[in-house]
C-alpha cells in the first residue's frame, strides 16, 4: 500500500501516516550512512515527517539529520521537521533546560542551525516545566510563530489539565494555540491517550505525533525470554525502559505479547506490523513516530499499512481483551 496522509488535528498541514524519529539511533546507536539510508528509505516509501529533539543525542541527531536532508537536496514542501525543547543539550548549567522564553528561543535557534534549515515546522515543549509560568512558554513559542521561525507549536507527555491551561491563555491573549501533542501511545500504553486527553482532540482538534508505538521493542517480541545483549533495552542510559519488563506486571504483559503474535499470524502478519496498525486505527492519530536501527526493521514496520484493513471490529475487540488489561 502507499503511503497516507493525514491531516495534524484541524491544521491544514498533511503528514504521512507512518513518520520516522532520530530518537536514541541517530548521532549514537547508529553511524551516519546508516542514518542517511534510513532517512531514504523512510522518504522514498512516502514518510514526509522526520521528528527530532535537542536532547536526542545531546544535539548530534539534529546534526546528522541536518546534513541528511541538506545533501539530499529534497524539496522543502516535501518534508516535514521537527525539533523539541526542555531537555537541553550536553550544558547543564542555568538556562540551559526547561521552558523560560530564554532557552526556548536559545534552542530553536539551535535547531534551526542544527538542522540547517530557515525554519521549524513543529516546535515541540518536550515536557511541562513545573519552574516556568506557562503563560512565559505560550507567549515565546507564539512570537516564534510570529517571526516565521516556527510554524506550528505543541507539547509532549502533558497531560489534558496542563494542555487546558495553555489552550486557556492562548484564547485569553490571543497567542497561537498548540497545534499537536507527542504522547506516548500502544497497545500497552494507552490510558492517558484514551481517556485524559481525549476531550481536547474532540473540542481542541489537536493533533498527534504518537511515539512509541511498539513499547519500546516489548511488542516485537524480542524480549519474551529476557533482554538480548545489543538490543535497546541493553543499552547504557536506557535503563528505564527496562521497567517494562523488569516492572510490576511484566510477566502479564509477555504473556499477552504470545496472544497477541497468534492474532497476527492468524491474519498472515508479523507482532510489529499488527501492533501499529492497531494505532493507526484511532482516527485521533495524526501519526505514528516509527524508529529503527536498520533499513530492513523500517521497510518491516512500514508494512503495517497493508494491515490496517484487516482490523475488522472483531479483530479489535480480541486486541483490546488482550492488551487492556495489562495496559497502563
Amino acid at each position: 500500500m502507499s503511503m497516507i496522509f493525514r491531516r495534524l488535528g484541524s491544521s491544514g498541514l498533511q503528514v504521512s501516516a507512518l513518520s520516522f524519529g532520530a530518537w536514541i539511533t541517530f548521532g549514537k546507536q547508529v553511524g551516519d550512512q546508516t542514518a542517511r539510508d534510513l532517512m531514504h528509505a523512510a522518504y522514498d516509501a512516502g514518510v514526509n515527517f522526520f521528528d527530532n529533539a535537542e536532547a536526542y543525542a545531546d544535539g548530534q541527531a539534529e546534526v546528522v539529520m541536518g546534513d541528511i536532508l541538506k545533501k539530499s537536496n529534497w524539496p522543502r514542501a516535501s518534508f516535514v521537521v521537527s525539533s523539541k525543547v526542555f531537555f537541553g543539550t550536553a550544558y547543564d548549567g542555568p538556562n540551559g533546560s526547561g521552558l523560560s522564553r530564554k532557552h526556548v528561543v536559545e534552542a530553536c535557534h539551535d535547531a534551526l542551525r542544527r538542522l540547517q534549515v530557515d525554519y521549524l515546522d513543529l516546535y515541540f515543549c518536550h515536557r511541562p516545566d513545573p519552574d516556568t509560568p506557562v503563560l512565559e512558554t505560550v507567549r515565546a513559542m507564539h512570537d516564534l510563530v510570529t517571526q516565521g521561525k516556527i510554524l506550528y507549536w505543541g507539547t509532549s507527555e502533558w497531560n489534558g489539565a496542563q494542555l487546558g491551561e495553555a489552550f486557556a491563555l492562548c484564547d485569553r491573549h490571543g497567542y497561537h494555540a498548540p497545534t499537536m501533542e507527542q504522547p506516548q501511545y500502544n497497545l500497552f500504553h494507552r490510558t492517558r491517550f484514551e481517556q485524559d486527553l481525549a476531550p481536547i482532540y474532540r473540542e481542541r482538534g489537536l493533533g498527534t505525533t504518537t511515539w512509541s508505538p511498539l513499547g519500546s521493542g516489548l511488542l516485537t517480541g524480542k524480549y519474551n525470554e529476557g533482554i538480548p545483549a545489543g538490543t535497546r533495552l541493553d543499552v547504557p542510559g536506557l535503563e528505564w525502559l527496562r521497567d517494562n519488563l523488569t516492572g510490576p506486571g511484566a510477566s502479564a504483559k509477555i504473556a499477552a505479547v504470545k496472544q497477541l503474535a497468534a492474532v497476527a499470524n492468524e491474519l498472515g502478519t508479523t507482532l510489529p506490523r499488527l501492533s501499529i496498525a492497531w494505532i493507526l486505527k484511532n482516527p485521533q492519530v495524526s501519526t505514528v513516530i516509527l524508529g529503527a536501527s536498520r533499513v530492513e526493521q523500517l521497510r518491516e514496520n512500514l508494512g503495517a499499512l497493508d494491515v490496517v484493513a484487516k482490523l475488522t471490529p472483531s479483530v479489535m475487540a480480541r486486541l483490546d481483551a488482550i492488551s487492556r488489561p495489562v495496559a497502563g
